[in-house]
């Protein structure tokens, strides 16, 4: 059962009208469709469409650091190679001359 809200739910848009790889508003985060389907929506929609936008946003922000922490890492590592705690990949010995008793 919906409750009755006493003001109207604002929109989330912030002005950035771009969209993004995937179809998300660059600024506010909605779908095309939640964008374009905004006025006839219910208040319980609108709010979901607000708590899917700040799940969004979220997982932006931590994909962003995640990719900063990596590149951090890389230039830590080409500044002081003995920090390159990276897997170096395995060279092939050769053990023809090598022999047992």
């Amino acid at each position: 059962m919906e409750q009755l809200a006493f003001f109207e739910i604002p929109s989330p848009c912030i002005g950035v009208c771009h969209t993004d790889a995937r179809g998300y508003c660059n600024g506010c985060l909605r779908s095309r469709d939640e964008r374009f389907n905004w006025l006839t929506f219910s208040a319980t929609q609108k709010y979901d469409v607000i708590r899917l936008c700040t799940q969004r946003k979220r997982r932006r922000q931590l994909a962003i650091m995640k990719a900063r922490q990596t590149q951090l890492e890389r230039e830590r590592a080409e500044l002081n190679p003995q920090l390159n705690f990276e897997p170096k990949p395995e060279a092939s010995l050769d053990f023809g001359g090598f022999e047992l008793d």
